[in-house]
C-alpha cells in the first residue's frame, strides 16, 4: 500500500511529536517555591556593617598617611608655622620660624615668595599650632612690625 506525500508527513509529524507530548504530559512544572523574605532588619544590620568596615579602613588609612608620611620632622623640628591670614580666597600671608629668623611669606596658588625676614622677636613664644586665631594674629603681626621699626 502506498501512502500519499501528504499522508506519510503527516505520519511523520505525529511520530516525532507523540513522544514530545507524552514527555510533556508526565513532567509537571510546579511554581517555585514562595520564599519569604528575609527580615529587613538583618539586611540592614549588613548595610550598617559594612558601612563601618569601610569607615574604618578609611579612617586607619588616614591615620597612617598622617604618621609615616615623607617629610614630617627632617627638619628635626625647625621649622613651625607661627600664625597665617587670609588676604583673599586664594591667598594667604604666613610666619614661618625657621631656627631663629622669622619669615614672613605670600602664599598663592602655584607659588611661595619671601616677603620680609626678620629675627625671632625676643620674649615671643613660638605657639603651638592651631593657637592662634586669625584676630590675633594680625594684631601680633602689628605690634612685632612696630617694635622691628622702632616706632
Amino acid at each position: 500500500m502506498r501512502l500519499s506525500r501528504v499522508a506519510r508527513y503527516l505520519l511523520g509529524a505525529w511520530l516525532f511529536f507523540l513522544p514530545v507530548c507524552a514527555f510533556s504530559a508526565q513532567t509537571h512544572v510546579s511554581p517555585p517555591p514562595v520564599s519569604i523574605p528575609s527580615p529587613p532588619l538583618g539586611g540592614l544590620l549588613q548595610v550598617l556593617l559594612g558601612l563601618a568596615v569601610v569607615l574604618a579602613a578609611v579612617w586607619a588609612t588616614a591615620w597612617l598617611l598622617r604618621r609615616f608620611s615623607p617629610g614630617q620632622g627632617v627638619a628635626g623640628g625647625t621649622l613651625h608655622v607661627v600664625g597665617g591670614l587670609m588676604v583673599g580666597p586664594k591667598e594667604r600671608v604666613v610666619v614661618v620660624e625657621a631656627g631663629e629668623t622669622w619669615l614672613l611669606l605670600g602664599v598663592a596658588p602655584g607659588q611661595v615668595n619671601l616677603l620680609h625676614s626678620m629675627p625671632k622677636p625676643e620674649g615671643v613664644e613660638a605657639p603651638q599650632s592651631g593657637e592662634f586665631q586669625g584676630n590675633q594674629f594680625g594684631s601680633w603681626l602689628k605690634q612685632a612690625m612696630k617694635g622691628r621699626h622702632g616706632a
